[in-house]
């Protein structure tokens, strides 16, 4: 197997479920005989969203790489970001990481490919929401994005930073978003919901969403434990 290096904390709940279904999902592929080498270097949420905020890329790129320079040491053999928007400053990371990175935007891309959906609804941070970082490869690939109008963007990013971040689901929250989401079926006719946050599946999933859903969490949890379990270099 390879080892895995992963960027966590950004925030804590996400990084749990990354560590918790990754040693589940390699487990059971092996058949109940053996777990994965991992190395997690957790950065503090806060600082990493200050550098998002102030929309400063160099320091945002200098604080990941010296974490991915600090999984390379510690023998990592490829590494991932477990939040949606750290990828921001991917493509920059990508050139300059000692490791190969394995990115959400690409592995949703591929999976909405999959499926054939035409028409996407993205829901994540205002950045996310806002920026074009995750959105490009699913435009690149004919698949069309739409996001809730201004006040919901803001609204979302509002509940996840202040709840979904700190592990708080209230049912309030739960049916703004469902609210949001039946506004933008009706006035898109979206085919899918990306929920472009690896906090938000905790508060949205298959169970409630009145349409499918492109979980990117679980998206790059199957394609890393993949990765963990090939020979390829």
């Amino acid at each position: 197997m390879r080892k895995l290096g992963l960027i966590g904390g950004t925030g804590y709940e996400s990084t749990l479920v990354y560590y918790r279904e990754l040693n589940r999902i390699v487990n059971e592929r092996c058949g109940g005989r053996s777990f994965p080498e991992m190395s997690l270097e957790s950065v503090d949420l806060y600082k990493a969203l200050g550098y998002v905020a102030a929309d400063d890329e160099d320091a945002l790129t200098a604080y990941l790489l010296d974490k991915l320079e600090n999984l390379a040491a510690g023998g990592a053999e490829f590494a991932a970001l477990t939040a949606g928007t750290m990828h921001i400053v991917f493509d920059r990371l990508k050139e300059k990481s000692p490791l190969p990175l394995v990115g959400i935007p690409q592995t949703v891309c591929d999976e909405a490919k999959r499926m054939g959906y035409r028409k996407v609804g993205l829901m994540g941070t205002i950045f996310t929401m806002e920026k074009d970082f995750f959105k490009s490869a699913l435009t690149e690939n004919g698949i069309e994005v739409i996001v809730p109008d201004k006040a919901q963007r803001e609204l979302i990013n509002q509940r996840i930073t202040t709840e979904l971040e700190l592990g708080i689901v209230n049912k309030s929250t739960e049916e703004e978003f469902l609210g949001i989401i039946e506004q933008m079926r009706a006035a898109h006719g979206i085919d899918a919901l990306i929920l472009g946050c690896t906090e938000l599946p905790l508060i949205l999933g298959a169970h409630n969403c009145p349409l499918p859903v492109l979980d990117i969490m679980a998206i790059h949890i199957n394609s890393l434990a993949g990765m963990i379990l090939s020979e390829e270099g």
